[in-house]
């Protein structure tokens, strides 16, 4: 097998939009209010995260989503996407056989509710579906 060439600034601009669909789809005006309540957590437990500084959870998050956007991209080359219609499908395929079935362990075996699984999964399509088009269309 061969070793794709990789556009590491995609890969940057994968991970940094990334962060940025996480830190809009998990706040108060997207689904935050409910994820924090499925959750179990409480505003003075968030105040209690932010005074422990969030610098070290988003470098963690951003190398977390570095990877992903890494191995994505030789999906993306193995799988030939080379547009819009080939970047979804990478999206759509990788999220319905790596994640969905992967969070669906916390409804199973963690009692979590669906509607978490829901917003979890779908913040995974939709950060999946963002990422294959900038992997797949930065020329």
């Amino acid at each position: 097998m061969t070793t794709p060439d990789i556009n590491l600034l995609a890969v940057v601009a994968a991970a940094v939009a990334s962060i940025a669909i996480g830190m809009f789809w998990y706040s108060p005006t997207g689904f935050g209010k409910p994820w924090m309540a499925m959750m179990g957590f409480t505003k003075e437990h968030m105040e209690q995260s932010k005074k422990k500084g969030m610098g070290k959870y988003y470098a963690a998050a951003f190398v977390g989503s570095f990877v992903m956007a890494y191995i994505l991209a030789h999906f993306a080359a193995y799988a030939g996407a080379v547009d819009t219609s080939g970047a979804l499908q990478l999206a759509f395929w990788t999220w319905l056989g790596f994640v969905a079935p992967v969070q669906l362990g916390s409804v199973l075996w963690e009692g979590r509710p669906v509607k978490l699984y829901a917003i979890n999964t779908s913040y995974y399509l939709v950060t999946l579906a963002v990422m294959s088009l900038i992997l797949v269309l930065w020329k």
